[in-house]
């Protein structure tokens, strides 16, 4: 059949299940938006800025494991996705971001809105495309979609001409393909995992984002038990593994629990499934599981020996990798080796002041009262290690948080896009005063759909994780780190059509967040606290994980 190009589009979109799109029109990208109005299979959610679009694209991504859709017009629109863009790619999202771009003939003549939106983008995709012949314009956004979800996920971009969106071609249906393989390893790196396991007698599995990414969450689980090993996380990490569960000792790295960064440090074997060996994770790389081999389970071949050298890996994805070790693999006991973490476990509890009111106290209400069942996306700083530290993520794809780029601004727009994505679910986003600040006109994108998301505010009038830094690093010089400025955030939030309540007492907590589920509408909880309230434990930049300290360490 005949189609225009922007018809063309829309028809690969449905051919590829997508349902949601989040976006901002403008004049090259008219074509397209035209198509989308004539059809009534896929929502389009008009959020308040592209930034916004690309987050909650992503968080539709996360919390569904279905790739993210996104699209903006050229030039400015074009470059606000681009931090939402490297955002996916750090935390490999899924998520095709499609634009527009100025007709053919006037491509590199500076025209009014252009930009080389492919050039600005390449090191932060997978994959980019400027689509220039309509011949070529389906294949390419199927080529987007499978490239997106392959392998290691990742954004993809596709940029297309305006006159190409105009133009007719013969369009023929296809049915999305199966995603090639992904099989690098060998029988004798299995073997030589099997190995390496089996010799262990202080093994711990340090567990990614892979572990979601690639669903090998069941398979998670069986192999800990089989190998009898304690368990711990990164950020992408939580939920792959029950947070509930005694073999787990919670996340590792800067801010991880002192058992965590103990016990890997003591381990004889580390083994990393789906993970990256981060900065945030490793600390100080020559000193970082010293004791250990490390055996690496990764689906990208990049990762190995890039920050950590291991001694044994196996690249392939992750699900398949244990599936094939959970087989060949009696099950093994480490008794001595467990009671050794459960005195660690027992003598490094994490703990906070219960006698004021404060993030932590705010995040268990949260976790108690939704019974650990919500989404919770968060911003980048202080509260987004608490939420990770203190609510207990017992399934995967409940925790949103960007881990790789620390995306300030993040959590609004990624919260908007999980509760699209997963409209069963209690979506609570997370953030702190400056955060909020970044992004909070999306408020106005979820009143306008009535969209029942939960916003806290974790208000301490700072930047709190940079006054940390400030206090400890810094000789308490606060370098333009204090908001305390006249911004009253319930006017604003009740000013955007959403419903703000104020909470300054432990007593008020519960009931703000029980009357914010049950509103089913948009709501605003601005908590306020200590301004000096720090994120404990942690390691000091270049340290090993080994020399973790909180509060009761410092002399000063």
């Amino acid at each position: 059949m005949q189609l225009t190009g922007a018809e063309i589009v829309i028809a690969c979109l449905k051919e590829q299940g997508v349902d949601t799109v989040f976006g901002y029109p403008g004049g090259t990208i008219l074509n397209i938006y035209d198509a989308l109005y004539q059809q009534k299979e896929i929502r389009h959610i008009l959020t308040s800025h592209e930034q916004g679009a690309a987050h909650a694209a992503d968080g539709y991504a996360r919390a569904t494991g279905k790739v993210g859709v996104c699209m903006a017009t050229s030039g400015p629109g074009a470059t606000n996705l681009v931090t939402g863009i490297a955002t996916a790619y750090m935390d490999s999202v899924p998520m095709v971001a499609i634009t527009a771009n100025v007709n053919l003939p006037l491509l590199g003549k500076d025209t009014f809105q252009e930009v080389d939106i492919a050039g600005v983008t390449m090191p932060i995709t997978k994959h980019g495309y400027i689509v220039k012949d309509i011949s070529i314009l389906a294949d390419t956004i199927r080529k987007a979609f499978c490239i997106a979800r392959s392998g290691r996920p990742g954004p993809v971009l596709v940029d297309i001409t305006k006159d190409v969106t105009a133009a007719t071609y013969e369009y023929e249906p296809e049915a999305p393909k199966a995603l090639p393989s992904s099989v690098k390893y060998t029988e004798d790196d299995i073997a030589a995992a099997l190995e390496l396991i089996r010799k262990a007698e202080r093994p711990y599995i340090y567990l990614g984002g892979g572990a979601i990414i690639s669903g090998a969450c069941r398979e998670v689980r069986e192999f800990a038990k089989k190998i009898d090993a304690p368990v711990c996380d990164t950020l992408m990490g939580k939920g792959a593994f029950d947070g509930k569960d005694e073999m787990y000792t919670g996340m590792i790295g800067m801010h991880g629990t002192k058992t965590s960064n103990l016990g890997v440090s003591e381990c004889d074997l580390l083994i990393a499934l789906g993970a990256r060996f981060s900065d945030r994770v490793v600390g100080n790389a020559q000193k970082f599981a010293a004791k250990a081999k490390v055996l690496h389970i990764d689906i990208d071949a990049a990762e190995i020996n890039k920050n950590i050298r291991t001694d044994r890996s196996v690249v392939g994805d992750l699900r398949e990798v244990l599936i094939i070790l959970n087989e060949r693999i009696d099950p093994i006991s480490h008794p001595e080796w467990h009671a050794h973490i459960r005195e660690l476990k027992e003598k490094f509890p994490l703990k906070y002041d219960t006698s004021q009111l404060s993030c932590p106290y705010i995040i268990e209400e949260i976790d108690r009262i939704t019974e650990g069942g919500a989404i919770i996306t968060t911003d980048v700083g202080q509260h987004q290690m608490w939420a990770a530290q203190y609510y207990k993520y017992t399934e995967p794809r409940t925790f949103l948080s960007s881990g790789g780029l620390g995306t300030m601004g993040y959590g609004l727009g990624a919260c908007i896009g999980a509760k699209t994505g997963r409209p069963d679910k209690v979506c609570i986003n997370i953030a702190g005063d400056g955060c909020f600040r970044m992004n909070m006109n999306e408020l106005a994108t979820a009143s306008r759909y009535q969209i029942p998301i939960i916003q806290v505010v974790i208000n301490n009038h700072v930047l709190g994780m940079v006054r940390q830094w400030q206090t400890l690093f810094y000789g308490q010089r606060y370098s333009q780190t204090i908001l305390e400025d006249k911004v009253d955030f319930c006017k604003v939030s009740e000013g955007l059509g959403c419903k703000a309540i104020r909470v300054t007492k432990k007593e008020e907590v519960a009931g703000a967040i029980a009357e914010a589920v049950a509103a089913q509408a948009p709501v605003v909880i601005e908590c306020v606290i200590p301004k000096d309230d720090k994120v404990f434990p942690m390691v000091s930049p270049g340290a090993a994980i080994s020399e973790v300290f909180d509060g009761d360490d410092l002399t000063v």
